[in-house]
């Protein structure tokens, strides 16, 4: 086995719930993602990673967990989840699970159990205080819903801590019995053939006076113990980690390749937006010049949406206001430090704009995410609260629920989306697939390509120079390929200089249309034109 398959691999975030629903009760279940492994497959995915499933009383989308080594019911059972591994694993399609190890549901029976008994085994699984005036340097995290870290426990008689919702008590990494659980749970899930792990929020496990309780020592020395057991026990299997910080700050979570194998780049995300909308590559220039290198068997993870808001916690309060203006104009579009959107609103709906911003996000150094429904163009539904406007059906067809599920549509775990503009008679798998110029037609010729050229994977990056910076160019060049990607980011036409490298070239190739390609020296390029040449 390949044991970085992750550095090649195209992900895909799939939600369970929002997927496909077999059993008719309005829920996406396991069965229903093992009924389009088809699909999936013929997308190019190569790994597919599962939001929680876990039993949850799903305050927090799954996130919240109220027992970590069974299945939620609505989803299935365990022999479900491990069919779902065997079909994907049949369709050379590896499956990474969320790993949520900064806290539990206020409903799991470990802190029923603690607030009930300070004599409890489990009391110590948790974070108490006689006082909400500790740890006062820590940030709040969810500014719109919580006003303090701390919380007040009746039964309990005490403060206990998180650093998220107040329903998610954080877990206390201090405890040796707790350190044990979680290498348990991990060992559960890889015994059932899970490739690896999401973990989420590792930043915050450990808490220390005076610090912002962010990073700390204790999170990076904990993160190796659980690496080299993985890597000694379960070799191949891989920890991504979720760590929303500067490049600068995430780097200590690879270590020396003895901590993730992969990580986020959450700053390189919003810049992207920002150099779509402002027409300059400067934005993107100037953090992946902040980005350290990291060990040779890491990866960066890149990506332009996912369940959450789109975050703006790395940006300057100054970019934050502009990127309000521009792409939440509307109050109800914003979310805590963020926005609250998919992919295509964000795009308005363009399409040449959404094959633009995945041609970056496909060559870019790191392995790329999809968020699933954006290769369709799925809108979103600002009239549900919190996050759950991106979470809405998968969209699959143009008849009942889209698709989706065969229940009653006022039983849906979430309506369809029934805008105009994203309606399933506009925007549907079946569409797409059958009209050979779509998004996905697109995003499927790109991961298709992008495969057979290891170069855009693993290969060295260079910005090339059109001497023009409304023009994002760069080489990815590795031993086998030499390859010149560039982009257009305005809605008009521009032209720059064309590096000598490529003008000196015997053959060129535009990769996308497999057509040989005449380079000129001043190149002009159509509106959010974008190219990938090899020489």
């Amino acid at each position: 086995m390949d044991q970085q398959w992750y550095k090649n691999a195209i992900f895909y975030e799939l939600n369970v719930r929002a997927f496909k629903d077999s059993t008719g009760d309005g829920n996406g279940d396991l069965q229903g993602v093992i009924s389009k492994m088809d699909y999936l497959h013929n997308l190019g995915i190569d790994c597919i990673w599962l939001l929680p499933i876990y039993p949850s009383p799903l305050r927090d989308d799954g996130y919240d967990i109220a027992g970590y080594t069974n299945v939620h019911p609505d989803y299935g059972t365990l022999e479900d989840f491990s069919e779902l591994v065997s079909t994907a694993h049949k369709h050379g399609i590896k499956v990474i699970t969320d790993l949520v190890l900064n806290h539990t549901s206020d409903q799991h029976p470990w802190f029923q159990a603690a607030r009930q008994d300070k004599n409890s085994p489990y009391r110590n699984y948790y974070v108490w205080s006689d006082t909400d005036n500790k740890y006062t340097d820590a940030r709040i995290i969810f500014l719109d819903t919580e006003k303090s870290n701390w919380t007040w426990d009746e039964t309990a008689g005490q403060y206990f801590w998180h650093r998220f919702y107040s329903s998610q008590p954080d877990l206390n990494y201090a405890c040796p019995q707790l350190k044990q659980e979680i290498f348990n749970i991990v060992s559960f899930w890889l015994d059932l053939g899970v490739d690896g792990f999401r973990a989420d929020a590792v930043p915050y496990l450990f808490e220390e006076e005076g610090t912002n309780c962010e990073n700390l020592p204790e999170t990076h020395l904990f993160l190796k113990e659980l690496r080299l057991f993985i890597d000694q026990n379960y070799p191949g299997r891989i920890l991504l980690c979720e760590a929303n910080q500067w490049p600068s700050d995430v780097r200590p979570y690879f270590g020396d390749g003895d901590e993730f194998h992969m990580g986020f780049h959450f700053p390189v995300m919003p810049r992207i937006f920002m150099a779509m909308r402002q027409g300059n590559r400067n934005k993107i220039v100037e953090i992946l010049e902040q980005t350290p290198e990291i060990p040779e068997s890491c990866q960066w993870c890149v990506f332009l949406r996912n369940h959450d808001e789109l975050t703006l916690e790395m940006v300057t309060e100054e970019e934050r206001q502009w990127m309000w203006t521009e792409y939440a104009p509307d109050k109800r579009m914003r979310l805590n430090l963020g926005i609250r959107r998919r992919l295509a609103p964000l795009m308005d709906n363009d399409q040449h704009k959404l094959e633009l911003i995945n041609s970056i996000l496909f060559t870019l150094p790191g392995s790329p995410f999809v968020y699933y429904g954006d290769e369709i163009g799925m809108g979103d539904n600002l009239a549900l609260p919190d996050r759950n406007g991106v979470r809405t059906p998968m969209q699959w067809n143009n008849a009942l629920n889209a698709g989706f599920s065969d229940a009653a549509t006022n039983t849906l775990y979430m309506p369809v989306i029934s805008s105009a503009d994203y309606s399933p008679q506009k925007v549907s798998v079946e569409a797409a697939q059958a009209d050979s110029s779509s998004l996905f037609c697109a995003m499927k010729r790109m991961i298709f390509i992008r495969k057979r050229h290891s170069a855009l994977s693993q290969g060295d990056f260079q910005w090339a120079d059109f001497r023009n910076n409304s023009i994002a160019a760069y080489w990815r060049n590795d031993q086998k390929h030499k390859i010149l990607v560039i982009h257009n980011l305005t809605g008009q036409e521009q032209t720059g200089q064309a590096p000598a490298e490529i003008l000196g070239a015997n053959k060129v190739v535009a990769l996308l249309s497999d057509q040989s390609f005449t380079v000129s020296k001043n190149l002009s390029l159509a509106p959010y034109q974008y190219l990938w040449l090899k020489i």
